[in-house]
């Protein structure tokens, strides 16, 4: 994460006073609410039995308190956990109990933030925020914030991976240690966590085996405001394998979130050097594919106007936007979105996402009916 603001977890505090809830979708597609009544809701994703799980951060609890990384004060609770979308609508907790931080809002800072499977074995995120050796602050179960859980389908979760002591160790990026778990991929033999305050990618192997996998801010771009330090600092909140094997790494990018100032990036399947793949984009939070390739993206705001065009540039609504293969833009899909937190294409090729990330009683989880990608056409021979 930009050390100028420090923590995908704060991203939040940053934002959620400039988010609006206002426009709607583009397009003739209205969305459906799935379910709702959920508390701080941010990733989801499909297992292969066609069942939809959604992550919810919690807002923590009565205490231990301490001072969070933006001032506020944020408590320990166990209103964490994971829940599974009904096929008639609703929802139901599946796991419970989870650790989580939370503000006197009821806006979560720590938590379960991401989900992927790989069969029935579901991967989660524990975002946290902060220096590794400053989790035992907050006692009871806090040593979970940091780390990469294994959750079988019986409900049962044990941590795999320590990421924030993965992030004490090596500190690829050389900035302050700071380690913030966010978006997982789960893959054969293999686990990709996107860690925010760490400005890193990092992959864990099912043997045990830790490494770095790629550090996004070695990139290149469009040189920072003047008087702006670290605008292009990458934040990678989020990772998808590509229709190319390749991976993709959605990028939220540092405050104080001017517009254009983040991107989608590519990486070699196995590491590597990165090339960016959609530039002048805003605030990412998520990524992923539908089955014809098409690369979709949430932003979270949409962000200030660059210096010096003049003042922000409101309202901050989050987005869902699309660009098909061969397409050379984008288009948007969903706007007016408040806090959205996730995204995932389904079997049935519509988007589904959650919305009112920050909010402990009005999270949600809604369905857009999409039309799909265009085909391509290979030349024939």
């Amino acid at each position: 994460m930009n050390r100028t603001c420090t923590r995908m977890g704060t991203v939040a505090a940053a934002l959620v006073t400039g988010l609006l809830l206002c426009g709607g979708p583009v397009g003739a597609a209205t969305p459906e609410k799935l379910a709702g009544d959920l508390n701080n809701p941010r990733g989801l994703a499909f297992a292969p039995n066609g069942a939809l799980y959604v992550v919810e951060l919690g807002n923590g609890g009565a205490g231990p308190c301490a001072l969070g990384p933006t001032g506020g004060t944020r408590c320990y609770g166990e209103s964490g956990g994971i829940s599974r979308v009904l096929p008639g609508g609703g929802s139901k907790r599946v796991v419970d109990g989870l650790p989580s931080l939370g503000l006197p809002s009821g806006q979560g800072e720590g938590g379960p933030t991401d989900i992927s499977f790989f069969g029935m074995v579901a991967y989660v995120t524990m975002g946290w925020g902060g220096r590794p050796d400053q989790r035992n602050v907050f006692g009871g179960r806090s040593d979970l914030f940091g780390s990469l859980l294994r959750v079988l389908p019986n409900g049962r979760y044990a941590p795999v991976a320590d990421i924030a002591g993965l992030e004490g160790e090596k500190n690829p990026d050389g900035g302050a240690v700071d380690s913030n778990p966010y978006g997982v991929l789960a893959l054969p033999g293999r686990r990709l966590v996107a860690d925010a305050g760490a400005n890193a990618i990092f992959e864990v192997w099912a043997n045990g085996w830790r490494r770095t996998f790629g550090v996004p801010f070695r990139l290149s771009g469009p040189p920072a405001p003047k008087g702006v330090p670290g605008a292009r600092g990458p934040v990678p909140t989020s990772v998808a394998q590509g229709p190319d094997g390749a991976v993709y790494a959605g990028l939220l990018g540092a405050a104080p979130f001017f517009q254009g100032y983040s991107a989608i990036v590519r990486f070699p399947p196995f590491g590597g050097d990165a090339e960016i793949v959609v530039a002048d984009v805003t605030t990412v939070v998520d990524i992923t594919f539908d089955h014809r390739g098409g690369l979709y993206w949430l932003e979270v705001g949409r962000g200030l106007a660059s210096p010096p065009a003049g003042p922000p540039i409101g309202p901050l609504q989050g987005r869902l936007l699309r660009r098909c293969p061969g397409a050379t833009s984008s288009e948007i899909l969903l706007s007016g979105l408040n806090f959205p937190g996730g995204v995932e294409i389904g079997w049935d090729g519509d988007a589904y996402l959650t919305n009112n990330g920050t909010s402990p009683t009005a999270g949600e989880v809604l369905r857009l009916p999409l039309t799909p990608c265009p085909r391509r056409h290979r030349p024939r021979h």
